[in-house]
């Protein structure tokens, strides 16, 4: 790929001034037609790409945010961008939101779309696929080129920028200990999203729950896998050959299939297994029994990130410090866990 010019660049080749440049790449009529011809052509030749950002960034103009999200039909989603909506109109900010739908080609040409002066800075959570390949090279460009981004949710160390995140490690220690102390000992953990950085981290604390009760990792109890399909049956494997109690389950998916199968197969939900899921959609409570689980408080979340890129697009600072924020769950117990004697 060929290295962009600048207008300086541009103008010292041919023999012209920073402004006659500039000028004649915003078609002005002050520059003659074959001057503006030359410098059009010229730039085109050496990858002159205007950096109308950096000067959106400069002024304010733009007031608009873009927002990308992974998948709009995750509730989870859904309420992040109603929080970050709430955050930027009150001040005074648009939005502009775009679904990837957990594609990295995708994610690429949206970035890529709206870095041309459309918006001042991004809100964004990671696509699937952007986080299974571990291709970040599009964030940190554009963060290269003076386009602020906060991630949230999903996220990746290798970016420096700033975060909203939830506490997975610890909510899911938390979680798993509550099941340890409503009597379960043969707790399953399941997740059809086990590429992304949260679910890892969510894995990570079931077992430090087991391993700080003495409870040794049955291998045969985890399902750990990024494809549904493989998901479904290898749960239905696990519900008719193993022992279980309780399911510790790390997304909607998850959890919803787990209480099907399981009520499905006649087992008794809170008194023969107890199930708490991640995530908190409308199907957690229409459930029968109505399931337990962590809520992550995506419009609080929403309105952090909002509140982050805002401060920082109007900062008077030139260095800037990029700060995580983490926001605490709730476990909100319903009718799929039994009540604590």
């Amino acid at each position: 790929m060929k290295p962009k010019a600048t207008l300086k660049q541009i103008a010292k080749e041919l023999n012209v001034s920073v402004s006659t440049v500039s000028k004649a790449l915003s078609n002005s009529p002050e520059i003659s037609e074959p001057t503006k011809i030359k410098i059009q052509e010229f730039a085109k030749l050496k990858n002159y790409k205007p950096n109308n950002i950096a000067i959106n960034l400069k002024n304010r103009s733009t007031k608009t945010i873009g927002v990308i999200i992974p998948n709009i039909l995750n509730p989870f989603f859904a309420k992040v961008f109603s929080g970050i909506e709430k955050k930027a109109n009150e001040k005074g900010y648009n939005v502009i939101t775009c679904i990837t739908n957990e594609s990295l080609k995708k994610e690429i040409h949206t970035m890529d779309m709206l870095s041309n002066g459309t918006i001042d800075g991004f809100i964004l959570s990671i696509a699937e696929e952007t986080q299974k390949q571990q291709e970040f090279k599009h964030f940190k460009d554009a963060i290269s080129d003076g386009i602020p981004i906060v991630m949230f949710d999903r996220i990746s160390d290798e970016v420096n920028c700033d975060k909203v995140i939830v506490d997975d490690f610890d909510s899911s220690v938390n979680a798993v200990n509550h099941m340890i102390q409503l009597g379960c000992k043969d707790i399953a953990l399941l997740t059809a999203i086990d590429n992304l950085s949260v679910a890892k981290l969510r894995a990570q604390g079931y077992a430090k729950a087991l391993t700080d009760n003495d409870i040794a990792i049955n291998k045969n109890l985890i399902i750990r896998t990024d494809n549904p399909d493989e998901f479904d049956f290898r749960l239905n494997e696990l519900i008719n050959t193993q022992k279980i109690d309780g399911i510790f389950a790390l997304d909607e998916h998850a959890s919803t299939m787990a209480m099907k199968m399981a009520i499905k197969k006649g087992i008794k939900i809170p008194d023969e297994l107890c199930v708490i899921g991640f995530a908190d959609g409308v199907w957690s409570r229409r459930l029968t029994p109505s399931l337990s689980t962590i809520s992550q408080h995506g419009i609080e979340i929403g309105e952090e990130a909002a509140k982050m890129l805002i401060e920082k697009l109007e900062s008077k600072e030139e260095e800037y410090t990029y700060r995580t924020t983490v926001i605490k769950t709730e476990l909100r117990q319903r009718d799929s866990t039994r009540k604590l004697p």
